[in-house]
């Protein structure tokens, strides 16, 4: 039984610690939208989402302040376009005017963003999700909070070498499209393998086919938190650290629990599940790097650095699967890099680089996230950044993603601005040498022995 007290402990969590409920998502499914009419699927999703969706947002801030827990974020996902439009789209142009009824339900029922422009084609592209794949420049160009994904490959199918190609040049031309604004259009796409159905973060966020009709999903946070008390281990064994990581992860979650448990009850719809992901954000404190550099690093990047974001990621999931039952979505440490000033700082000083960012992948929640390259980057070098990141993903059985922003214009070491929860980040530099003709080669990567488990 969930009760005030424990949220009264967290009181100095949530005022001198950055704590926070990072978003309530609900999550709709559309497959009921479905026409092979192109207006009346959009009218249908218009109604289906203001409905369902009218009071979430009021609901998120009722909650805040019953319990006095910052929610930063309310979100949609829905069921992936790529399905929804399938009957109806014939062309870029059709799948662009479903995202623009998106970004129009987003704005009137008032959340931040909403999930769901996605295909899923870690096997192989239908002619409808090619389609909205070649749509999302244009869809990111001229939408506002409509955040796009695509799943590429999984442990069970391999990796859909055709659709990596393909998003090196997707992400380029969006990159392009949005350049007015710093490219900002990249910041709103995502490239993943092994996808999950009940992921409440964006911009990979989408609602799964095997969920129900309608669904809430709760992300917290809490980099913060976990950085005082880590500070507090200092001279301690590992045994210890980790015990205080996981005591600390369990509170964090608890609160994440009251708070879906309370959404669930007001709005009527079902309660899915708490994703524990520690979530930076650009203000100071709340830092995921801070965390690390508490154990004992110099800086993040210096070695150590992935056995300690594995100590984090671990015990995190572990305090926080005895504070829920129903525990989804990513669940770790995110390491974005321009979401985190403690990133950014070990970035500006030489300390963290494209290549360790990528062997950190291997052990925490998702993968290579709001990285800035320079806009003359290749088409073929951003596929082979994505097609790395997708077999780490693969071979161990986990779900990673690129979110990489080519900023054209920008070369190495100038700064590039998102604002808010996106922050800012140095151009990095990337190696230059080509990939070209193992890119080119096209057709899918087989999946690994291991998948053979039935």
């Amino acid at each position: 039984m969930i009760n005030l007290f424990e949220v009264a402990e967290t009181n100095k969590m949530i005022e001198q610690e950055n704590l926070d409920v990072r978003t309530i998502t609900m999550g709709i499914s559309l497959l009921d939208c479905m026409d092979h009419n192109l207006e009346i699927i959009c009218q249908n999703i218009y109604k289906k989402i203001t409905t369902l969706a009218n009071d979430l947002v009021k609901t998120g801030n009722d909650i805040e302040k019953k319990y006095g827990v910052p929610i930063v974020n309310k979100r949609i996902s829905v069921t992936p376009i790529g399905f929804v439009g399938a009957s109806a789209c014939k062309s870029i142009e059709d799948f662009v005017l479903i995202a623009k009824t998106l970004d129009r339900c987003a704005k009137e029922t008032g959340v931040n963003f909403i999930g769901g422009y996605s295909a899923i084609v870690s096997k192989g592209m239908t002619t409808a999700e090619e389609l909205l794949i070649r749509s999302i420049p244009k869809a990111m160009k001229e939408t506002e909070l409509v955040c796009s994904s695509v799943n590429v490959g999984s442990t069970k199918t391999g990796i859909n070498m055709d659709a990596v190609k393909l998003m090196g040049e997707i992400i380029k031309e969006t990159a392009y499209l949005t350049k007015d604004k710093d490219s900002i259009g990249c910041a709103k796409l995502v490239v993943l393998c092994n996808a999950p159905d009940d992921n409440p973060f964006m911009a990979g966020a989408y609602h799964g086919v095997s969920e129900a009709d309608s669904i809430i999903n709760v992300g917290v946070s809490g980099p913060g938190v976990v950085k005082n008390a880590i500070a507090k281990a200092k001279g301690k064994d590992f045994g210890e650290l980790c015990e205080i990581i996981k005591k600390t992860a369990f509170k964090i979650t608890r609160v994440g629990q009251l708070v879906a448990m309370e959404a669930s009850k007001q709005l009527n719809v079902p309660f899915g599940i708490i994703d524990l992901s520690l979530a930076p954000t650009p203000a100071v404190g709340d830092s995921i790097a801070d965390c690390l550099e508490n154990m004992g690093l110099e800086s993040v990047g210096a070695p150590g650095t992935t056995a300690a974001l594995a100590i984090l990621n671990d015990h995190v999931k572990k305090g926080g699967v005895m504070a829920s039952s129903y525990v989804g979505g990513l669940s770790g440490a995110f390491i974005p890099v321009s979401e985190d000033q403690g990133m950014i700082n070990a970035v500006e000083r030489g300390a963290l680089t494209l290549e360790k960012l990528e062997a950190m992948t291997c052990v925490c929640s998702v993968g290579l996230d709001m990285i800035a390259i320079p806009g003359n980057t290749s088409n073929t070098i951003i596929s082979g950044i994505i097609a790395d990141e997708m077999a780490i993903g693969m071979i161990n059985q986990k779900t990673t993603a690129v979110r990489i922003i080519p900023v054209i214009g920008k070369d190495i070491g100038e700064m590039v601005e998102f604002g808010g929860l996106l922050g800012h980040a140095p151009i990095m530099p990337v190696s230059k040498f080509e990939c070209k003709e193992f890119i080119n080669r096209g057709g899918r990567i087989p999946a690994p022995i291991h998948s053979f488990k039935n």
